[in-house]
């Protein structure tokens, strides 16, 4: 065991110098937990996961009106504390792009696709974001806000879709 140990002690320089040649893992997921805001029920939780150069959203939300439909957006700033949500400030937009469908190439890069409850209130929610990334660049995810609206996002009334006021809100983190 001592020659073991002695062994080890002095390799450990070599180690530690060869571990600083490996780079660190890149965030390969996050989290929000959407809080209710503007006096709703909502709730529900955000899972953002890394894939390559696109981050899969995917969410659960529960307390919606049956079978409505509610803008969905990723905001500039990671602040839910304002009771209506608008700590979050505007849409996350790092590309100065006018809002727009996710469809059309060029719209705010936090423009997701509506979320549609169904029959019991409860929304399971799928989106795919492009050239995107949880914790580097212009396009880092972490550290914004998750925004579900009252209504349906129109995707042409600037600046934000005219989706009416923030229902729920959630940090990613």
């Amino acid at each position: 065991m001592q020659t073991l140990s002695r062994l080890l002690l002095s390799l450990s320089p070599f180690l530690l110098a060869s571990c600083s040649q490996i780079p660190f893992m890149q965030q390969t997921s996050a989290h929000a937990t959407l809080e209710a805001k503007s006096d709703s029920q909502v709730t529900g939780d955000v899972d953002l996961i890394q894939q390559g150069t696109k981050v899969l959203l995917i969410a659960r939300v529960a307390g919606l009106t049956p079978n409505s439909i509610h803008g969905f957006h990723i905001h500039e700033k990671g602040d839910c504390s304002a009771a209506d949500a608008s700590s979050a400030g505007g849409h996350f937009n790092p590309d100065a792009h006018p809002h727009a469908s996710q469809a059309t190439p060029s719209h705010h890069f936090g423009d997701l696709p509506n979320l549609k409850a169904d029959n019991t209130g409860h929304a399971i929610y799928r989106a795919t974001l492009e050239d995107a990334s949880l914790a580097e660049g212009a396009h880092a995810l972490i550290g914004h806000a998750m925004i579900l609206h009252r209504d349906a996002d129109d995707y042409v009334t600037q600046p934000a879709g005219n989706a009416g006021p923030r229902i729920a809100c959630g940090v990613i983190k």
